[in-house]
């Protein structure tokens, strides 16, 4: 505990820093920053969306990493889930206010990525070579 405050105290950091490794906002971040919740967040932002399209459409994503994250994502307020009574149970998630609020960032972390996905390749090629 007396490390994690000099830390802060040494440079200067907020007592909510994700800087802070105990600091429950570094939890908010790695959720949000997962590669599987911007992948999520790509179909969630569009519709609610049923657990297997979201299986289908994500090439890679397993079960057992799909139900981890949208629990996850689920207890933290992000995602809700809605189960109608119909036989099989239905179940959709979309996302919540809460959630809808990080579609801006997201979107524009996805659209970073494809627009610059040449010169990071570029770069990595440069640097294996040196």
């Amino acid at each position: 505990m007396e490390e994690t405050l000099q830390t802060s105290s040494t440079h200067n950091l907020s007592p909510h820093s994700v800087l802070i490794a105990h600091c429950p906002s570094r939890q908010v971040l790695d959720l949000i920053a997962d590669k599987w919740t911007a992948l999520i967040f790509a179909l969630l932002e569009r519709q609610p969306t049923r657990f297997n399209e979201l299986q289908r459409a994500i090439e890679g994503i397993s079960h057992k990493m799909l139900t981890q994250t949208l629990r996850n994502l689920e207890q933290r307020g992000i995602v809700e889930r809605k189960i109608t009574p119909t036989i099989p149970p239905a179940v959709e998630y979309s996302l919540s206010s809460l959630g809808a609020s990080l579609i801006p960032l997201m979107a524009a972390l996805r659209q970073w990525a494809e627009e610059h996905m040449e010169e990071v390749e570029l770069a990595r090629q440069a640097y294996e070579e040196k």
